[in-house]
């Protein structure tokens, strides 16, 4: 969420920043709210105040011996019209409240112009695209004969779901202890577990509530309760009400888990295949740091999960996400696109966001500044290292041969009990 002071201080200067999201905020019915919540806030304030003097004067009236009957009808009637005052007062704060939680975050200065992932911009590439002497294999075909099976999953759920059974099983599970180890051992994050359900405040927090619940899997027998679309939601909700010492600044977590997304308005894309499931398994790097570190985090989370990709010799992109693409609550958001021969083309394996203050004060996530003694709100940064699924889509294909088989990438074999092909 936003800090309001911004709209008070300079609205013109929000609208202009949210016209560039294409985000139409309708700056006159905002003003026209704020005006009634300063009108009745201060008629509040003003019958309060006369409430109060009028209950002191009881008690002179009384100490003098004077007839006090009018002087409380006086406070009974002022009283009442109090009552309806800050009820009115709550109402308009409550609609306030309702049109803030509908605005995106503000986009950093950096972020380009544009209305879709054509207009994002490539900051770097790495690695070198493979070329194959054979007609290259997606992963459903690689998949077939080696443990993928889609059917299955759809007798035991439905579409958008797979079976991994065997070698790929274990290769998917390799990745993953990979990536754990990795983030843990040189990059310096606490290993963190935690449910993979959630209550609607945590999802409030990190902002998929109330704006995304038709992306969300709710669960039935319990109104409050979510499956997570990513760890980023319990993970950074650890800090939520928290007032995080100075001392254990910054926090960084990693945390594996499964998520869950409905896919909702996203029927008719990447049907075939593990790219678009309603479950899989990510890897999540977390940091919660003071605003001066925000940037610093950012770029060290995104190398972090670039390392991944280097170990595991994958061609990869650096793309900034243009205006139009950056999500709802990021400031400034980095992908990190894998190459893919099954598809060729180059495809998200991960996102790496800043959110400054814009989760925190939804969260009332803060820390204690030592040089001023206050609390300030903490900037979260969290990012993929990296989605499991598309990680072993990336392995089967960049590594398969003209037999069909996989070979396995030389850093996931001490995963593997030295295996080094999947036939």
């Amino acid at each position: 969420m936003l800090d309001p002071r911004l709209f008070r201080s300079d609205l013109e200067h929000v609208k202009q920043q949210l016209d560039r999201r294409s985000y139409a905020f309708d700056a006159i019915a905002y003003e026209a709210l704020e005006s009634r919540r300063k009108d009745v806030q201060i008629k509040t304030q003003e019958l309060q105040n006369e409430k109060n003097i009028s209950a002191k004067s009881i008690g002179l009236a009384k100490a003098k011996g004077d007839d006090i009957k009018p002087l409380l009808d006086q406070v009974q009637h002022l009283g009442e019209q109090l009552k309806t005052a800050e009820t009115e007062l709550s109402e308009i704060q409550q609609e306030m409240t309702v049109l803030m939680e509908a605005i995106p975050n503000i986009l950093d200065e950096i972020v380009p112009a544009g209305k879709s992932e054509d207009d994002n911009v490539e900051i770097s590439c790495w690695g070198k695209i493979p070329e194959f002497s054979f007609p290259v294999k997606d992963h459903v075909d690689l998949g077939e004969s080696k443990g993928l099976d889609f059917e299955l999953a759809a007798k035991i759920t439905s579409a958008r779901f797979a079976v991994l059974q065997g070698p790929l099983a274990r290769l998917q599970r390799a990745i993953i202890q990979l990536m754990l180890n990795t983030h843990i051992e040189e990059h310096g994050y606490s290993e963190t577990y935690v449910p993979f359900l959630v209550n609607a405040d945590s999802l409030y927090g990190t902002g998929q509530l109330p704006k995304f619940e038709a992306d969300l899997f709710k669960v039935n027998n319990d109104p409050d309760f979510y499956l997570i679309p990513t760890a980023e939601v319990p993970v950074t909700n650890i800090v939520r009400d928290v007032i995080v010492d100075a001392k254990e600044m910054p926090l960084k977590f990693v945390c594996h888990t499964p998520c869950f997304r409905s896919e909702a308005g996203a029927y008719g894309r990447d049907v075939r295949g593990m790219i678009r499931q309603h479950q899989f398994e990510k890897v999540e790097m977390v940091q919660i740091v003071s605003a001066k570190d925000s940037e610093k985090a950012h770029e060290e989370l995104t190398n972090h999960a670039e390392n991944i990709l280097k170990k595991l010799n994958l061609a990869y992109r650096k793309v900034l996400l243009c205006a139009g693409d950056t999500g709802f609550s990021s400031s400034k958001t980095y992908d990190l696109e894998v190459w893919l021969p099954g598809q060729n083309k180059y495809r998200e394996i991960s996102s790496c966001s800043n959110f400054k203050d814009f989760q925190a004060r939804r969260m009332q996530a803060r820390w204690r500044n030592p040089e001023s003694g206050k609390p300030e709100l903490v900037h979260t940064i969290n990012g993929s290292g990296l989605a499991a699924g598309r990680t072993l889509i990336a392995v089967m294909e960049n590594y398969q041969d003209e037999q069909g088989r996989i070979h396995i990438p030389e850093a996931l074999r001490p995963y593997m009990g030295g295996v080094e092909i999947i036939e």
